[in-house]
Formats: structure tokens, sequence, C-alpha cells
């Protein structure tokens, strides 16, 4: 069996992590793929920097669902992804202040399928980007 496993980012809820684990079960014993949901606070813990927590995940062949754009954007962090083999996904909020809860609950929701189908199709590492109203685009270098 095909195993994944998606690490949402601590600037969103792990509560989201953990609703989407129990959710998507019932499917990946139907499809016969495993997708793990993981919130990045609860396996490191809450405050990680990133360039702990980026390496680790790399280790578990593991994909990143963030809103943290920076990640990319600096180069020492975008050179730590790639190096770790980590795919990731930001979505771009509306405002500075993020998406509030239910929207991105709603976000994510609307494009979990879009998720799963660039984790299963793409080799590590990537990075795609959407908002609110666009779809995944890559923007690897």
């Amino acid at each position: 069996m095909r195993e994944f496993k998606i690490f949402i980012d601590e600037n969103l809820p792990a509560q989201i992590a953990r609703g989407l684990h129990i959710i998507q079960q019932p499917q990946n014993a139907k499809d016969g793929i495993k997708f793990d949901v993981i919130s990045i606070k609860d396996h490191f813990g809450e405050g990680t920097a990133d360039e702990e927590w980026i390496p680790e995940v790399g280790k578990l062949k593991g994909i990143v669902i963030t809103q943290d754009y920076r990640i990319q954007s600096l180069k020492h962090q975008r050179e730590l992804y790639k190096q770790n083999g980590v795919g990731i996904l930001f979505f771009s909020p509306p405002s500075s202040k993020g998406f509030a809860y239910w929207e991105m609950v709603k976000q994510i929701m609307n494009r979990w399928e879009d998720i799963k189908s660039i984790v299963k199709k793409h080799k590590t590492p990537f990075a795609f980007r959407c908002s609110s109203r666009t779809k995944f685009e890559n923007i690897n270098d």
C-alpha cells in the first residue's frame, strides 16, 4: 500500500489535521492508498522552528500544507525543504492575518482531492501555491 504523510503547519489549526485524518481513513481502505494527516504542532511540539521540522518531515517523506509563504521566499528555508525532499502546498490568504478558521477549513476541504492528486503525481521536492480564488500552480524554480 502506498503511504503519504501530509503535515499541517502550526499556522493552521491542529484540529484540521486531526479531523482530516479521521475523515480520510475510510477512503484509504477503499482506495488502497494511505494518507496520514498530521499536525506539525502535535508531532513536533508548539513553536518548533521551521529549520528543525523541515529536515524531520523530509526523513518521513512528508508533504506540508501551510500559509507560511516565507518558507518559499527565504532562500535558506527554500533550499532546506528542497535539500530534504519536502513537498509544500502553500495557501495564500487574502490578508496578512491569514484565513479565518472556518474559511481555512473550507479552503482545504474544497481542494482535498486536488491536494491528494498533487501528492500522488509529483515527486518531492515540490512547491505549489493557491489562493482563495485560484487553483494550485506549480511554483518550483
